[in-house]
């Protein structure tokens, strides 16, 4: 898969952008309004268009928008993200502030915003990842040599395949969690990797899960 869609102009969706842009792969960045993203420096493989545009043209698509903005990206789409491989890197991170370092979400302990986005895009192959650590460290994160681990589920084993091949690329040991039921789980670590930031002002960390 050579050809990938970033839905959203936000810095996640640029930083993800570039990152498939360094590795080779075409990227065309999709959002509402494509005049926001024209100073986007992308070369020849780096193109932009409307969120349906992009879901058409993409082989595999990264969903980079606010979560409470998923549900009405997917649907601008057209339905051009059936049977097609669906990063979801949102997190259902509510408008309200967080309470004493730590984020609201909009979604309770047994739902997750994927599960709801799977749920109303039954064709699109949803796949989590991305969700669990800062921009900064999205693509080929320095630990000094460690790789972090990236948590991931969904329901097809194939989008998981492929999804992993990039998270390897990406420089990051990939942990599937499962079904998208995991999702439950997978959403709140957003939550505690934005407390010591938002507390402490320390943002330079990532997840890694010690296996014996």
């Amino acid at each position: 898969m050579k050809k990938i869609a970033v839905l959203g102009s936000g810095v996640v969706g640029q930083v993800l952008a570039d990152g498939f842009l360094k590795h080779g792969y075409e990227v065309m960045r999709g959002t509402r309004e494509p005049q926001k993203l024209a100073a986007w420096k992308a070369g020849s493989k780096g193109q932009v268009g409307t969120f349906a545009e992009a879901a058409r043209f993409g082989e595999l698509a990264v969903l980079a928008v606010k979560g409470t903005a998923a549900e009405a990206a997917i649907a601008q789409c057209d339905g051009a993200l059936a049977g097609k491989p669906v990063i979801d890197a949102t997190n259902p991170i509510a408008d309200a502030p967080p309470e004493k370092g730590v984020l609201r979400y909009f979604t309770g302990p047994n739902e997750s915003l994927m599960e709801k986005l799977q749920a109303g895009t039954p064709k699109a192959r949803f796949v989590k990842a991305f969700s669990c650590v800062g921009n900064a460290f999205m693509v080929n994160p320095d630990f000094g040599g460690q790789k972090p681990t990236m948590f991931i589920c969904g329901e097809d084993a194939d989008a998981k395949r492929a999804v992993s091949t990039i998270l390897d690329q990406f420089g990051w040991e990939v942990e599937d969690l499962g079904a998208a039921a995991a999702a439950r789980a997978i959403e709140p670590l957003c939550m505690l990797w934005c407390i010591p930031g938002l507390t402490h002002n320390r943002w330079s960390h990532a997840f890694k899960l010690l296996k014996k």
